[in-house]
Parts: C-alpha cells; sequence; structure tokens
C-alpha cells in the first residue's frame, strides 16, 4: 500500500475500526526514587495521524516519549509498535524499527554541514572514508521530500536560521527511515511563518502515512495541525482521542484539573518615572533604537526570529557591544559591556536559553537562585547557609516551584520550573528593571498563567519589565505598551488595549513603501 492510501485508510478508519494502530501503549508506569512519573499511561497513534500530546510540565509527557524511543526503561506497561512488542530501554532498536524523536534541543552540531548532521553515526562509506557524494545526494533527496530542496545540503548548520535547523533534525529522522516520528516541541524556537513552513512539512509526512505524535504548548496549533489528541495529568491518561476541535478552555481544564480562570491578569500600567531610557543605541544587527520604560509598565517587544530583539536587550545589559548609544537606569548613564554594573545599577535579564545562558544545571535550587546576590548572605568572609536558603525558598515558594525540595538539582525539573528558578533569581535581588526574553517558552498553560501573575505583581511594584516573545496572543493579552521591530529598528509602537495580532504581524513582516526621489 503507497504512503499516501496508507494514510487515507488510517484517516478513515482509525484506530477503533480494526486498523492495526501504528503504535500502541499499555499501562506504561514509570517510577523513580520517591517519584512516580507514568501512572498507567495508555496511548494510540494511527498510521498517516498527527497525535497531539498535552500536559503542564511535569506531567509525564517527556518520560512517555523517552519510553516509547527507549532512552528510558519503564517500571511497567508494554509498548507495541506495528503490532510487536518493543524491547524497552534500546533506543538504538527502537531506532531501527522506525521510532524517530527529534527533542525540543535539537542536538544537532552547528560546524557540522546539514549531510554531516543528516548521516552522522550512519554514515555511507566507500572503502575507508565517507562517501561525501552519497550523502549529498541522498540529503538533497530527503530535502526535496520536505519540499525544500532549495536548501543546500552542504550549507553549515550553525548559519542556518531556526526554521531550517528543525528541517535538518526531520531529514536526520527520516534518513533512518521511521514510520513514527515524535516531535517534542517543535515550533518553540519558530516565528509564525516558520511554524506554517513546519505545519507543510508534518503534512507532507503523514501524507505518506507516517504517524507523528506533536507535543506542544500551543493549543492554538491543535486545530491547525491535529487529528486527535490525549491529555496527561500527575503522570496519567486523563483524556484520549479528543478531537482536535475540542474548545481550548476544555483542554486546559483537562491538564489543570479544573475550570481554568483569565490567564491574563489585569493589564499593568505605567505608575512612575522612567526607570530605563534608551537612546540611539545601535551595533549589529540593531540600528538606532530609543525607546523609555516606566516603572509600572510592561513593554513588550514584537518582531520576526532575526529583528533583532535579543541583541537589543543583551546592548543595554552589557553582553554585547553597542557601537553608538546610551543608556540610562533611573536617570544614571550606565556603561557599555558591563553586566556586573549593569546588575549593580538595577537590571535583571531572564534570557531566551535559560539551560545554557541562566542556570546552573547541576547545581540546586538555593545556589541558582542566590547567585545574583550572594554579598547579602556574606557573613565574615564566609556564606551563611542558612539565610540563603531562607531567602531562595521564600521567593520559589512564592512562584509555587515544584517539586518544593530546594536541595533539588535544577537540571531534574521541568521547564517551567527551571524558568520560576530563573524568575525568583530577580525576586530575591529586588531589581528596578527586569528583561524576559521569551519567559513562557516551553511552559504550559497553568505555569504560563502564573508567571504573568508574578511578573504583574513584579510590575504593580513599581518594577519596569521589557519582554520579548513570539507569542504575540500573549503580548496582546498583558503588555502596556509593544514596539514592533523589523530588521534591527522599531516601525511601530501599539497600545496594549488597542493591540492585535494582525497589526504587530503587518508591521513586523511588511516593508515600508519606498518614496520615489523626483
Amino acid at each position: 500500500m503507497s504512503g499516501e492510501h496508507a494514510a487515507q485508510a488510517a484517516r478513515e478508519g482509525g484506530a477503533g475500526t480494526g486498523a492495526t494502530p501504528l503504535l500502541e501503549v499499555r499501562g506504561l508506569t514509570k517510577e523513580y526514587p520517591g517519584v512516580r512519573a507514568l501512572a498507567g499511561v495508555d496511548l494510540t497513534v494511527v498510521a498517516g495521524q498527527v497525535h497531539c500530546l498535552l500536559g503542564q510540565n511535569g506531567a509525564g509527557k517527556s518520560t512517555l516519549i523517552k519510553c516509547v524511543s527507549g532512552v528510558v526503561e519503564p517500571t511497567a506497561g508494554e509498548v507495541l509498535f506495528r503490532g510487536e512488542l518493543l524491547p524497552v530501554g534500546n533506543p538504538a532498536e527502537s531506532l531501527k524499527r522506525g521510532v524517530g524523536t527529534i527533542y525540543q534541543e535539537l542536538e544537532l552540531v552547528d560546524a557540522l554541514t546539514i549531510a554531516d548532521n543528516v548521516f552522522l553515526g550512519h554514515e555511507p562509506r566507500a572503502g575507508f572514508t565517507l562517501n561525501r557524494r552519497q550523502m549529498e545526494q541522498a540529503t538533497r533527496g530527503l530535502l526535496d521530500r520536505l519540499g525544500h530542496g532549495e536548501v543546500e545540503p552542504m550549507s553549515r548548520v550553525g548559519d542556518l536560521k531556526p526554521a531550517h535547523q528543525q528541517l535538518t533534525a526531520i531529514a536526520r529522522a527520516l534518513s533512518r527511515d521511521v514510520g513514527l516520528l515524535i516531535m517534542d516541541e517543535p515550533s518553540a524556537i519558530l516565528d509564525d511563518r516558520e511554524v506554517d513552513t513546519l505545519f507543510e512539512v508534518v503534512r507532507r509526512l503523514t501524507g505518506e502515512g507516517v504517524g507523528i505524535i506533536y507535543i506542544t504548548h500551543r493549543l492554538d496549533e491543535i486545530a491547525k495541525i491535529a487529528d486527535t489528541v490525549t491529555v496527561l495529568r500527575n503522570g496519567a491518561t486523563v483524556a484520549t482521542e479528543l478531537p482536535a476541535d475540542t474548545p481550548s478552555d476544555e483542554l486546559v481544564r483537562l491538564m489543570v484539573g479544573a475550570k481554568p480562570e483569565t490567564l491574563f491578569p489585569s493589564r499593568p500600567q505605567a505608575s512612575g518615572d522612567v526607570v530605563l531610557d534608551v537612546e540611539n543605541v545601535s551595533g549589529w544587527p540593531v540600528s538606532n533604537v530609543s525607546f523609555q520604560v516606566r516603572a509600572g509598565e510592561v513593554l513588550g517587544l514584537a518582531g520576526l526570529v532575526g529583528s533583532g530583539r535579543t541583541e537589543l536587550l543583551r546592548m543595554i545589559y552589557g553582553l554585547e557591544v553597542p557601537t553608538t548609544g546610551t543608556v540610562h537606569v533611573a536617570g544614571k548613564p550606565l556603561p557599555t559591556a558591563r553586566p556586573d554594573l549593569a546588575i549593580a545599577a538595577g537590571l535583571g535579564m531572564a534570557p531566551e536559553e535559560r539551560k545554557s545562558q541562566a542556570l546552573l544545571l547541576d547545581w540546586d535550587l538555593i545556589k541558582n537562585v542566590s547567585l545574583a546576590d550572594l554579598r547579602r548572605f556574606r557573613r565574615a568572609g564566609a556564606i551563611d547557609r542558612s539565610a540563603e536558603r531562607k531567602a531562595a525558598v521564600k521567593h520559589l515558594n512564592e512562584l509555587d516551584t515544584q517539586p518544593r525540595r530546594p536541595e533539588q538539582i535544577v537540571r531534574l525539573l521541568s521547564g517551567g520550573n527551571q524558568q520560576k528558578v530563573v524568575l525568583a533569581r530577580w525576586l530575591l535581588r529586588s531589581c528596578k528593571v527586569l528583561f524576559l526574553d521569551e519567559p513562557t517558552r516551553g511552559v504550559d498553560v497553568g505555569a504560563k498563567a502564573e508567571i504573568y501573575r508574578v511578573i504583574a505583581e513584579l510590575a504593580h511594584a513599581g518594577l519596569g519589565v521589557v519582554m520579548v516573545s513570539s507569542e504575540l496572543s500573549e503580548l496582546v493579552g498583558f503588555c502596556t505598551r509593544i514596539l514592533v521591530m523589523r530588521d534591527g529598528q522599531i516601525v511601530g509602537e501599539l497600545a496594549g488595549e488597542e493591540a492585535t495580532e494582525e497589526a504587530m504581524l503587518h508591521l513586523a513582516v511588511q516593508p515600508e513603501p519606498t518614496q520615489e526621489v523626483a
């Protein structure tokens, strides 16, 4: 049966009409010392369908896909692929049988080409050397299959935009001839146009009969891409085979176990003096940017990936060197390229890549939180560990960080709780201005609401907040004002109450009409 016919049969027949499911997960349980990560999960995936998997951070999604892919050995239960039991704890065998996984961190080698990454670990050989001609031709064929034959297989991965890096990861999985592709937060690093490109690739694959498990925290994606939905909560299946048009409120209720309240708190309003004044800051790719932030407001920065939002924050904070411009914090000039002086002046930053840029993953929660203000705990040349612990725990508890074990290693926390650790650090520091770069990326709905609440409380207490986000809905729903960037410049400002996603996207995408010179 061709891939197209297999997909059609799967869509028409489904799992409940006698068609053999592509994947069956039965009663899957995984226990760690003191923690039950999975509690009897059931899941069925049909060839040619997109099965969305939802759940809060810590609900068991990552553990489930690691069990299916063979990375983690379950305590009980079984996984069947194409009607046969998959050997547990054997990722090489799972991949050999046709189960491919693309994790949120793409695990690509930036210094290598697309072709090198696609065939990494199973390179074709010609005698004792790599058959690079075969690698290039095969990679070109995979990119054609994905509808992106214009991408050059010998391009260096580190030079690619995020969408093409995601494409490389998919091509690498397909080079193993997978029948089931697991995608963990594939849209997290993409802007709206790149997400559309990703969806086109997904539709091509399901049209060929590939089954896809698609994990996302963006509920608006479900109606666009899913065929069916499963929801996990506390390690158990609470609903499965839900239709893709299930209302978002119902999905949130299933995920959190209660009817959701309003996701966004009341919109913060500027209530004080200027706490940040940026004048004519330039430096690649930023060009002549000026703006002010007042105490009590949340200023949103919108724009496509590559518009210069992150670089602008890094220049102000001192992590990158601008070529021109001045910055004042609470009326005092801030030297360039001195993040230590920026922190001392009252700036805090939660960066886009929290794992690599904000957290010490093998340190405990206490040390990660106290890191920005160790001087306050110094007593006679040593750190007062009791005072340090008390202060860190106070702010971790304010954010409802889970689990409530401050000696826990940060690496073991879910993405949402890792983000809370970063925020707790700046709560402890009591800064004047807080930069938040994609603060809810990879964070579930419940944790998002909690983070919004904390940001609103900080603003109401007089803090100025600058928030970069690729999720236009949260900028519209939450920010006092929104600045839109394109090609390193601010091209528009929208009042939060009047802003729409369409207006922001129009500013972010459309170049200004050129004026003819007479």
